[in-house]
């Protein structure tokens, strides 16, 4: 089979899973997304053997300490994919929702209803977590997923991938409504971006080359970003414990991912009390700053 009917073929049977899953209840999707968390943390074993093989992989690719990091599933990443399945099951349903109403001068009542996409194709780079994260969202908001990480992450999302339609089947939801490219052929990328009439949105997540080789290359439209620079901006009317924790996590959790906080911005009225205590804390975590002449004229 070529890469482009394969590429093909798995945009199908996802269009096809489209049908079912917009009729799904909350408590269908929730079952799966509970018996995923269930299966994560008994599938171990079976995670930890397809790990190695992609951290032999990168290892042998010359990936740094930091990248290597991003792919590591140890036994707190997997409970963390788990909780965060369970996270995503506890949220409100999506689909159904109305956003709006009104009622036009002729009598007639017009709602704005949210409704799934349809199929979803998400390209992304290093971190497995991101399989499990991306899948349930689409699954809760009813919309089937066809998932494409990096040739570094293979084996283990391809293990992700398999737990996850396993939990679908035993729900007698569709299998197809989770799928993750067999291959790591760049061409299959460029294969699924061109079938527009059976994927709806694309979402690429990774460097900005990345996004912009999607961009130029997708004739699906795609929800995108190019560069990171994550602020974080604690206000004057903030909880200063909250604050100092979530700045913390938000920076010193995993320093090496994406979504790392890069730039953290206090208020000019608490500066001079908030400021210093938020100081500390981070580089209590190891964290080294830079500071703008005011910001350092307050840590002096």
């Amino acid at each position: 089979m070529t890469i482009a009917v394969e590429s093909a073929e798995i945009a199908r049977r996802a269009r096809a899973a489209t049908a079912q899953l917009r009729q799904l209840s909350r408590d269908q999707k929730d079952a799966v997304l509970l018996t995923a968390a269930a299966l994560l943390r008994d599938s171990g074993s079976t995670l930890a053997e397809a790990n190695e093989k992609d951290l032999a992989t990168a290892s042998q690719m010359g990936l740094n300490d930091a990248a290597i990091d991003r792919l590591i599933l140890n036994e707190a990443r997997i409970e963390g994919m788990a909780s965060a399945l369970e996270e995503v099951a506890a949220l409100p349903d999506p689909v159904g929702q109305i956003t709006r109403g009104w009622r036009r001068p002729n009598g007639l009542d017009v709602q704005k209803v949210r409704i799934p996409l349809g199929v979803i194709l998400i390209i992304y780079e290093s971190r497995p977590n991101v399989t499990s994260d991306a899948a349930s969202l689409c699954l809760k908001s009813g919309n089937a997923v066809i998932l494409r990480g990096g040739r570094e992450a293979f084996h283990s999302n391809i293990a992700i991938g398999e737990i996850l339609r396993s939990a679908c089947r035993k729900h007698a939801v569709p299998e197809d409504a989770i799928q993750v490219v067999p291959n790591t052929e760049r061409n299959s990328i460029y294969e699924l971006l061109q079938l527009e009439e059976l994927i709806d949105l694309v979402i690429p997540r990774g460097g900005e080359g990345l996004i912009r080789a999607v961009s130029e290359k997708s004739r699906i439209p795609v929800l995108k970003h190019y560069k990171g620079v994550c602020h974080v901006y604690v206000d004057r009317a903030a909880d200063l414990d909250r604050a100092e924790r979530i700045v913390v996590n938000a920076k010193a959790q995993r320093p090496g991912v994406c979504n790392a906080m890069e730039t953290l911005l206090v208020d000019a009225a608490i500066a001079e009390t908030a400021l210093p205590r938020l100081i500390d804390a981070l580089r209590a975590a190891g964290v080294t700053l830079k500071g703008d002449e005011r910001a350092l004229a307050i840590d002096a």
